[in-house]
């Protein structure tokens, strides 16, 4: 698939739209930069402002780091395009993604990868291990759900959603990993604290006898998570964020 030309859309959406495009540009350009892309296999959402339930997702075909602004494709529930776009969506990416954002309100960024380490404690019947502090935040707020091979069908939209209920982290068993978050910030942060968990834990593995925290620790965690971010969640690091990535290419805000 060729890279189009794409026009600039920022005269064609609302400007609360057009921040949200170019935040969610950028998480996907993060997404390439830390190296848990699959191809263009996977996918990151974000749910447009307002009533009419649309939600922007990558144009299929084209890398990550490629995706701008502009090339975001917004459908609506049904998935059909909403704006003209030379681009089609993945339907797999659909399924998973519509589920989500059609059962959780406060879910307006979903993050979806299926990254080595994440597909491999995916596989692992122990799931994610209570061993490192990373692991503490995941584990407060994990959902799991079973294998049922490349979503394509409309009926397993409900079982994601149950499987999910009002988790912020969700481990596809056999498949990779998926956060959800308020914001695109809050979506990339939990992705990278259920990246490192698993990095982790398979280390870890390679070692000796594994220590396991304090089932107490975990219980409290939340309320750390807010202490050490201020209160504001992916919004305390996502500057810094778009800084490191404006200082190599700005090419995503087009």
């Amino acid at each position: 698939m060729s890279l189009h030309s794409i026009p600039n859309a920022q005269n064609h959406v609302s400007a609360e739209e057009w921040k949200l495009r170019v935040n969610l540009a950028a998480c996907y350009r993060l997404v390439a930069m830390y190296g848990w892309t699959d191809l263009v296999f996977t996918h990151i959402s974000a749910r447009v402002p307002g009533p009419e339930h649309h939600f922007l997702i990558n144009p299929y075909g084209l890398m990550f780091d490629e995706i701008t602004a502009s090339s975001l494709v917004k459908v609506d529930q049904a998935g059909n395009k909403v704006l003209d776009t030379p681009y089609s969506v993945n339907q797999a990416g659909f399924v998973i993604h519509s589920a989500i954002h059609q059962a959780r309100d406060d879910a307006q960024c979903v993050l979806h990868t299926h990254t080595r380490a994440g597909v491999a404690v995916s596989a692992q019947k122990c799931g994610i291990l209570p061993i490192s502090q990373q692991s503490t935040f995941v584990l407060a707020s994990l959902g799991y759900h079973d294998y049922e091979g490349v979503a394509l069908r409309d009926d397993e939209k409900p079982r994601l959603q149950a499987d999910l209920g009002n988790k912020l982290f969700f481990l596809l068993r056999n498949h990779g990993l998926l956060t959800v978050g308020r914001t695109v910030a809050d979506a990339f942060l939990n992705m990278y604290t259920f990246e490192n968990t698993c990095q982790i834990q398979l280390s870890a593995q390679a070692g000796g006898e594994l220590i396991q925290v304090d089932p107490q620790i975990i219980e409290g965690v939340a309320e750390i998570a807010r202490k050490q971010t201020d209160g504001l969640g992916g919004d305390f690091v996502w500057p810094a964020l778009l800084r490191k990535l404006d200082r190599i290419d700005t090419g995503y805000r087009d």
